[in-house]
């Protein structure tokens, strides 16, 4: 589904991104992680083409449509959350008849109510809500959600994680970066771990007896054995 091969980012003459590489199988739900400051978001706006790459490649399946939630959405704070999903579906293209049919279900999908209330009054877990509810319009087969967690509640969280699960069953293909590594251990097959922009541990549900937080602070501390920094991850 997604094909990522020794990507560059140069900022300032510092590589933010350097020699990265890892593939997302089609129907599985992939952890991009790492400490604050190791490149997940940049790699992620090189994946969307929001920011040009310094090298490397990024392959996807052949027209593959991709949902993408950002770590700090922003929408128009004079907007309902309908009006939103209403504006940018029409930017995607889709008509006003199938939003007109699809939008309901996204917002209740995403636990917000169509009660006329302005972005201007939404929380921050409500601004993560609509931003998913955004990233699922026109039914797209990749989902790249940053820190969908972000300003969520516990309950919030959990019911964040149960759609992500859903979703997964529906055959979405799902990159999510998060720092939260309970839910990650819960939802995803598979990801890496990111140090400097490099590609320092892979990790596979199930795999070891280690808990993800200990292979976590093993691999960002450099304690990790035998860490992987080929570029490539399959």
């Amino acid at each position: 589904m997604l094909a990522c091969n020794h990507l560059q980012k140069l900022y300032h003459k510092k590589y933010v991104v350097n020699d990265l590489g890892f593939s997302v199988n089609t129907g599985e739900v992939f952890a991009l992680l790492g400490s604050n400051g190791a490149g997940k978001t940049t790699t992620i706006k090189m994946i969307l083409g929001l920011v040009p790459k310094d090298g490397g490649t990024v392959e996807t399946d052949r027209r593959v449509r991709i949902g993408y939630s950002p770590e700090t959405p922003y929408f128009h704070p004079f907007l309902t959350g309908h009006e939103v999903l209403e504006f940018y579906g029409g930017l995607q293209g889709i008509s006003k008849k199938e939003l007109k049919q699809e939008i309901p279900g996204l917002l209740h999908r995403a636990g917000l109510a169509e009660n006329g209330t302005k972005v201007k009054h939404y929380s921050k877990g409500m601004l993560q809500r609509l931003a998913l509810a955004q990233a699922l319009l026109g039914n797209p087969e990749l989902l790249i959600l940053d820190e969908p967690t972000a300003g969520l509640d516990a309950l919030g969280r959990l019911e964040m994680m149960h759609t992500i699960e859903e979703l997964k069953q529906e055959g979405k293909t799902i990159v999510i970066n998060s720092h939260i590594l309970n839910d990650i251990e819960r939802v995803c097959d598979r990801g890496i771990i990111m140090k400097s922009g490099r590609l320092v541990r892979q990790w596979k549900k199930g795999e070891r007896r280690e808990s993800l937080e200990e292979i976590f602070v093993k691999a960002c501390s450099g304690e990790n054995g035998d860490s992987d920094e080929s570029g490539c991850a399959n």
